[in-house]
C-alpha cells in the first residue's frame, strides 16, 4: 500500500485544467481533463477547466491562474509548445518540461536516446516516402508496424504482415507528419506508470483485436487488463528500472507512462514514453495507481503537487 502526504490544499491557490487543444487527440484530452478537473474539485481545490486555444499562455495570465494541470494530448501540447509558452510567462505547470515533452513525443528520437542508454527497442527507420517504406520492411522483415512518429493514442498505426499492406498502411500513416517503420513484436504489451521517481506496479492490456488500438484504449468495454501483470518478479523489476532509466534519459519528469512490447521470448522493448498519459475511465495510469493505494483524486493532487516550489512548500 503506497501513502504519500500531500501539502495543505489552500497551498495550490488557483489551479487551470488545460485541456482539448488542437491536435488529433483533442477528444481523449477532453475525457482525461474532465475526469482530472472533476477529481480536484471534489478534493476542494480551486479548479477551472480551459479549453486550451494557441493562446492558452495569454489566457491563463489573465485569469490569474497560480498554475496549470496540463491534461493535452499530442501535437502542440504534449510535445513541449505550450510548455514553452509556460515557461516564458512564468506559470508552474504539471509534467515534464520543453526537452522532455519534445524528446518524449518523437518516437524516432526517443529509441536512439533510450537505445545510447542501454535500453532495448524494436528495430526501426523513419521512411521518408513510400519507397523508404518498402525497403525498411525488407531490411527488418515482416510483420512490422508502420506509424506516425508523432503521434498518440495509436491513430494512424497499423500492423503489416503482407507486402500488399505497406502502401495503405503508409498513407494513412503519412496523413499524421512523418513515418516510421518498426518490428512488430508478438508478446504481451505492458506499460509502467511513473509517478515522481517511482515506477508503480505493472500493467497489460490486451484488445479484442489485433493490437491496443485507439477503440480498445478509449470506447471497448472488452479490453483486458492486469494488474500487476502477470510477469516474474525478475522481469517486472528489469521492466520497472528500464523505465525509471529511460523516463531519467528522456529528461521527463513529475509522472509520465513508459511502453513496452515482449517478444516471443518474453524479452522487453521500449517502444514509447507519454508525458501526459490519458486519464480517462479506461486509462492505465490510474489502475496502476490504484493498485499502489492510490486513489483517482490523490493522484490527480499528487501529480499536481509538484507544481509547488520549495517556499511554496514551506509557506
Amino acid at each position: 500500500m503506497r501513502s504519500t502526504a500531500l501539502p495543505s490544499i489552500d497551498r495550490f491557490g488557483k489551479v487551470a485544467v488545460v485541456m482539448g487543444g488542437w491536435s488529433a487527440e483533442r477528444d481523449v484530452s477532453l475525457m482525461s481533463g474532465q475526469q482530472v478537473f472533476e477529481a480536484l474539485v471534489s478534493a476542494g481545490i480551486d479548479a477551472h477547466a480551459v479549453d486550451a486555444g494557441r493562446d492558452v499562455a495569454s489566457v491563463l495570465v489573465s485569469g490569474g491562474f497560480d498554475r496549470a494541470f496540463l491534461i493535452l494530448h499530442g501535437r502542440g501540447g504534449e510535445d513541449g509548445h505550450v510548455q514553452g509558452a509556460l515557461e516564458l510567462v512564468g506559470l508552474p505547470y504539471t509534467g515534464s518540461g520543453v526537452l522532455g515533452s519534445a524528446l518524449a513525443m518523437d518516437k524516432f528520437r526517443s529509441k536512439i536516446v533510450c537505445t545510447n542508454h542501454g535500453i532495448p527497442t524494436a528495430e526501426a527507420y523513419i521512411a521518408p516516402n513510400l519507397k523508404a517504406a518498402q525497403e525498411a520492411c525488407s531490411k527488418i522483415g515482416l510483420p512490422v508496424v508502420i506509424k506516425p512518429t508523432l503521434e498518440g493514442s495509436s491513430i494512424g498505426v497499423s500492423m503489416v504482415h503482407g507486402t500488399q499492406s505497406i502502401e495503405p498502411a503508409y498513407k494513412e500513416a503519412a496523413k499524421h507528419g512523418p513515418v516510421m517503420v518498426e518490428k512488430r513484436l508478438i508478446g504481451q504489451e505492458v506499460t509502467a506508470a511513473i509517478l515522481g521517481e517511482e515506477a508503480l506496479p505493472l500493467v497489460s492490456m490486451k484488445g479484442a483485436g489485433e493490437f491496443y488500438d485507439y477503440q480498445a484504449k478509449y470506447l471497448a468495454d472488452d479490453t483486458e487488463y492486469q494488474c500487476p501483470a502477470r510477469l516474474t518478479d525478475e522481469l517486472t523489476k528489469e521492466i520497472q528500472q528500464y523505465a525509471l532509466g529511460a523516463f531519467k534519459a528522456l529528461d521527463c519528469k513529475g509522472w509520465g507512462r513508459i511502453d513496452f512490447m515482449l517478444d516471443e521470448a518474453d524479452r522487453p522493448y521500449f517502444i514509447e514514453c507519454n508525458t501526459a498519459p490519458g486519464m480517462t475511465g479506461h486509462s492505465l495510469v490510474p489502475i496502476a495507481a490504484r493498485e499502489s493505494g492510490l486513489s483517482f483524486e490523490a493522484l490527480c493532487l499528487q501529480i499536481l503537487a509538484d507544481t509547488l516550489s520549495a517556499e511554496e512548500l514551506a509557506a
